[in-house]
C-alpha cells in the first residue's frame, strides 16, 4: 500500500466533503432569503446561486492538487501528511465560504445591495484553499 496514493485521495476527498458542507450552508441562506423575498412580493434575485456553489470550487482545487500527488516521486509518508493538511485547510476554506456566503445571500436579499462587497469577502475565503493549492503544489 502506498501512502503517497492515500494521501492524492485524502486531499480529494476532504476538500470534497468541505464542499459539500459548504454549498449546503450556503444554499441554506440562499432558499431562506429567497422565501423572504416571495413572502414580501420582492424580486429573488437569481445571483444568490453564485453565492450558493461557490464553495464547490475546492473540489477542484484538491482534485489538481491529487493529480500532482499522483505524479510524484516525494516521500510517500510526507505526500500523505500533505494531503491530510491542504485537504483540510481547504475544507475549512469551503465552510467558511458557505458561511460568508449564507450571510450575503441573507444581506442581499434584504436589500438588493452590496452584491460586490459580499462576493469580496467570500472570495477571501477562497483564498485560503488557493494558497492551500499552490503551496502544496510548490511542496511537491
Amino acid at each position: 500500500m502506498n501512502l503517497g496514493m492515500i494521501g492524492a485521495g485524502v486531499v480529494m476527498g476532504i476538500a470534497a466533503i468541505g464542499s459539500a458542507i459548504g454549498i449546503g450552508i450556503a444554499g441554506q441562506g440562499a432558499i431562506g432569503a429567497w422565501k423572504r423575498c416571495y413572502l414580501n412580493n420582492k424580486p429573488a434575485p437569481f445571483l444568490l446561486l453564485v453565492f450558493a456553489g461557490a464553495p464547490l470550487t475546492q473540489t477542484i482545487y484538491g482534485y489538481l492538487l491529487m493529480s500532482f500527488m499522483l505524479n510524484s516521486s516525494q516521500d510517500p509518508l510526507f505526500l500523505l501528511g500533505l494531503g491530510v493538511a491542504c485537504g483540510l485547510s481547504m475544507c475549512m476554506s469551503a465552510i467558511a465560504q458557505g458561511k460568508a456566503g449564507a450571510a450575503g445571500s441573507d444581506a442581499m436579499g434584504e436589500t438588493g445591495k452590496g452584491f460586490v462587497n459580499y462576493i469580496m469577502v467570500v472570495g477571501l475565503c477562497e483564498s485560503v484553499a488557493l494558497f492551500s493549492l499552490v503551496f502544496g503544489m510548490l511542496a511537491i
